[in-house]
């Protein structure tokens, strides 16, 4: 199964992809208007011009440094996911898109690192809570926006993960629990982006090690598409493939379309590509 990761909304109905994803919120803020013809997709934390607008809205590490992208290691900047009106508004933006397609995905859920957030919400709403652990209390601060999320969702809701899939990994970096969210969602997306697939070993590892923690929800796996050459690209839609249930390339729909339709005319032909090609 195929499926792409548009901002355009005429490449969500090419015949060669069984499913289209269409960003109706990115990381930068950009706002677009659902459509019927894709999962309409929602970057939850991740919003670059809402902490412009708001400085106060960014998580914030113990020593006060913001989730910015002019920090290290951030490409874009992430909202507090205790910020109740920012979530509510994202909450929000899930109806406006369930209202036109009844499956949405979530991307970007949890906080952005490990240590992040020590904003004064956090610590106030921790202090309150049950919780004995600050681990624990962020995980169930993200849990429970995900089960909110999931009541406004008649479809299917799909959920990005970070490509980390070592026990324990998820929850520290992003407060994400994964077999507490399965019974949630129906498909976790993992991004295993790369700009050459010029080796797929690494490739092969993360998505083995997604598809051993996952068995419940269905697992699909999603390529970079851009400037990749068809060869490299094809041979890890192969190795993907072996691990998952789907597989999506991102953001270069022409690319896609064109290592999709060799795939097939190999199959159709009895190709076999070499279990080491490309690597």
């Amino acid at each position: 199964m195929y499926g792409v990761v548009t901002r355009n909304e005429p490449e969500t109905e090419w015949a060669e992809f069984d499913h289209a994803f269409y960003e109706v919120k990115d990381v930068t803020g950009r706002g677009a208007e659902p459509i019927e013809s894709a999962v309409n997709m929602v970057s939850c934390f991740g919003d670059t011009a809402a902490v412009e607008a708001e400085p106060d809205l960014a998580a914030v590490d113990a020593d006060g440094t913001p989730a910015t992208r002019d920090q290290q290691y951030f490409d874009w900047s992430y909202v507090c996911p205790t910020r109740e009106d920012y979530r509510a508004g994202v909450l929000a933006t899930i109806e406006d898109c369930v209202a036109v397609q009844p499956d949405v995905r979530l991307d970007d859920v949890g906080f952005p690192r490990a240590g992040y957030c020590r904003c004064e919400t956090c610590r106030d709403q921790f202090a309150q809570s049950d919780h004995d652990e600050w681990q624990d209390w962020r995980a169930a601060v993200i849990s429970d926006f995900v089960a909110d999320a999931v009541d406004r969702i008649p479809g299917r809701t799909y959920l990005t993960l970070y490509p980390d899939p070592y026990p324990g990994h998820l929850f520290e970096r992003s407060g994400i629990d994964v077999e507490a969210l399965e019974p949630l969602v129906d498909e976790f997306v993992v991004p295993l982006y790369d700009t050459a697939y010029g080796t797929t070993y690494w490739l092969e590892a993360i998505a083995n090690g997604f598809a051993d923690r996952i068995s419940d929800a269905d697992l699909a796996i999603e390529l970079y598409a851009v400037d990749v050459e068809i060869d490299p690209l094809i041979h890890a839609t192969e190795v993907a493939q072996a691990a998952a249930d789907a597989v999506y390339f991102g953001y270069d729909a022409s690319n896609a379309r064109a290592a999709i339709r060799r795939l097939e005319a190999d199959a159709r032909d009895g190709v076999a590509h070499g279990e080491n090609a490309g690597q």
